[in-house]
């Protein structure tokens, strides 16, 4: 594809995006109700406001109340402050802290006097920066030069990478497994690219990690990346342990609190010359209140003459168009200030950017979001490599960002699993992921990771046959593990779904009146018999003595997100309850699916995108609980293959 049409494609997909995230954001302020909102994890209701301590010229504030939170919010989100309507508010924060009881936000302006009462609403809200820094680098990307546009037309298939050559490393982590030794030693010997495959719970972020270190070791500059701060924090978390000069690019209240000194904020506050600056700018304070002392030269006391005159005229000591000899001096004192405030403020602007290259240029490891590499601190930075973690989960042009800024590139993901959630239906084409791309161009460019960490192997295997080929192996340490390993009381009710030795359980209600359901003005299905099993299941499961934060209940559909949720909190069960895409990348020691469709015409939905099936089967441990009508889901033939393989390895109960 020629470069211009490239850019200006994905200019226009990106902005059809950016524009269906925020007209769906106000839809659902506008047409849910406050409560319907906070039910769906996106507004958490009735906090009151107490100022916190400021920090990095942020403003804090907790934000509490006495019922316990449950929200999808989450540390470095954006969201929108409000006395309870949203859509007449515009003060906007970033999340800092999620606890039980309360919600830190940060704002870089002092907040208003209101929210630091009670009645406050808090709504997730949509960022648009990261649009604008995609289409930034879109632009810088059609006028690349030297080794940027060389990895920007292998890209683009306008020429080739070069074949790896596998090189020879002593491990840091001596637990790595053969495919993730596999993995470094072909990403160590890559000389433009290399793409790891993670199936699910297969070790990716511990083999990106060795990787990283490996680089170092010889002597590369490191730039570590991923689309979400949660994954950053993750490889900081990792990387912390090892004596490395790590540098967290980010805001800082999208940094997890535990992992702050890494943050540039951080380092910067303890550097010995940050205290002669702080002492610039209280001058400049000092500065600017003496300023007031004197008459702004405003265009009405002006009166249309430039500073310059000013200056001259209060020199001479002459008025003119009726502005008093007292007056033009007055006002050429005030010129006289704001001169030496200017001076002075881009003589500090100066020195604290010096002193924040410094610490980038002195790191082993930059760590930022795909779209933080585009912020003024980092945009003119190169570096050695990218390594790039969730890659099959960004679109095209985030993953861009960090190979943008480097000269060579790894990305790490599952192409097996969600891609990229596209809003958009203008923009569908951005759900094809970079790293899906390259593993169909360059297979061999790749290595798959083979043995998995999470799961029972009677869990792993359908997930195992149907999208990864047979090529995952169940380690030892998990292959028969089940819930009897947890010593559990033994169930009183439901003793055929909830046997403990038993790892996988298809709950049929074909015989039941178990039909799904479209709540009015929804396009979201729900099945109200299903969601009763399931809130039974947890009951007996908590009896048992399963604490809720080792079960988990997924379903595609938010109705029944929704509805189960409701039900839960009748019984204040803290079970987390998601949607598919809401639990990629997690596990549970026991997972409930409920899989709602169910209808004489075996019609399935958006349950044919097969993606969403592998990602649910594979967040189980120890036991995975599918509920659904056996007669619809077998229309479809890799359900029917599924539900006949719990035939014969699992166990069927038909209600």
């Amino acid at each position: 594809m020629k470069v211009h049409t490239f850019v200006e494609e994905y200019k226009e997909l990106i902005e059809w995006e950016r524009i269906a995230e925020i007209e769906q954001q106000l839809n659902e302020i506008r047409y849910f109700s406050a409560k319907e909102r906070e039910l769906f994890g996106r507004a958490i209701l009735d906090l009151k406001g107490k100022r916190e301590k400021e920090q990095f010229n942020l403003y804090f504030v907790r934000f509490s109340r006495n019922k316990e939170i449950q929200t999808e919010i989450a540390s470095g989100d954006m969201v929108l402050i409000s006395r309870g309507e949203p859509l007449k508010s515009d003060v906007t924060g970033t999340v800092s802290e999620v606890k039980k009881h309360y919600i830190i936000v940060a704002f870089e302006n002092m907040p208003p006097k209101w929210a630091f009462g009670g009645g406050i609403r808090i709504d997730l809200y949509i960022n648009d920066i990261t649009f604008k820094r995609m289409s930034e680098n879109l632009d810088r990307i059609k006028n690349a030069k030297k080794r940027e546009r060389e990895l920007r037309n292998i890209i683009l298939n306008l020429s080739s990478p070069k074949p790896t050559k596998p090189q020879d490393f002593t491990p840091v982590n001596e637990n790595l497994n053969f495919s993730q030794k596999e993995a470094v030693s072909k990403a160590l010997g890559s000389e433009d690219l290399f793409l790891i495959h993670g199936p699910p719970g297969t070790g990716k972020t511990s083999t990106l990690i060795e990787i990283i270190l490996q680089e170092v070791k010889r002597g590369k500059k490191v730039l570590a990346t991923a689309d979400s701060n949660t994954a950053v924090d993750n490889m900081l978390k990792r990387l912390s342990s090892y004596d490395l000069n790590l540098v967290r690019i980010g805001h800082p209240a999208r940094i997890l609190k535990e992992l702050e000194d890494f943050s540039i904020h951080a380092i910067y506050e303890g550097l010995v010359e940050v205290e002669a600056i702080k002492k610039g700018w209280e001058e400049i304070g000092i500065l600017a209140k003496k300023r007031e002392e004197f008459s702004k030269p405003s265009p009405a006391r002006a009166r249309g003459m430039s500073r310059e005159r000013i200056l001259t005229l209060a020199a001479r000591g002459k008025s003119q168009r009726g502005v008093s000899v007292q007056t033009m001096q007055s006002m050429a004192k005030w010129i006289q200030a704001d001169r030496e405030i200017e001076e002075k403020v881009n003589r500090l602007k100066k020195e604290e950017e010096l002193l924040y290259r410094k610490i980038i240029e002195s790191a082993d490891v930059v760590l930022s979001t795909n779209s933080m590499v585009m912020s003024d601190m980092l945009k003119d930075f190169k570096f050695d490599i990218a390594v790039i973690d969730e890659g099959s989960q960004q679109v095209i042009p985030s993953t861009l960002i960090p190979i943008s800024h480097a000269n060579s590139f790894i990305i790490a993901g599952d192409h097996k699993q969600l891609p990229p959630t596209v809003v958009s239906e203008n923009a569908s084409k951005l759900k094809n992921s970079l790293f899906e791309k390259l593993i169909k161009e360059h297979k061999d460019l790749s290595q798959i990771l083979k043995v998995q960490y999470r799961m029972n192997e009677k869990i792993m295997h359908f997930s195992n046959e149907t999208f990864y080929n047979g090529e995952l192996i169940a380690d030892e340490s998990v292959k028969n593990h089940t819930l009897t390993d947890l010593n559990l009381k033994e169930p009183e009710n439901f003793k055929d779904i909830l046997n403990p030795k038993e790892p996988l359980v298809f709950v049929c209600t074909k015989n039941l009146e178990a039909k799904e359901n479209l709540p009015y003005r929804s396009t979201s299905y729900e099945n109200e018999k299903e969601a009763e099993i399931v809130f039974n299941l947890i009951k007996e499961l908590s009896k048992m003595g399963l604490k809720d934060e080792d079960m988990g209940v997924i379903s595609p559909y938010l109705s029944q997100v929704k509805r189960i949720k409701l039900l839960l909190s009748q019984i204040e069960s803290l079970v987390e309850v998601k949607s598919v895409d809401g639990f990629q990348g997690r596990e549970k020691e026991v997972i409930l699916i409920s899989f709602v469709r169910s209808n004489p015409n075996g019609e399935i939905g958006f349950l044919k995108d097969l993606r969403r099936l592998n990602v649910a089967l594979t967040r189980a441990k120890r036991k995975l609980i599918c509920i659904g009508d056996g007669e619809t889901l077998s229309k479809h033939e890799v359900y029917e293959k599924f539900i006949s393989y719990v035939k014969k390895e699992g166990k069927i109960v038909t209600l």
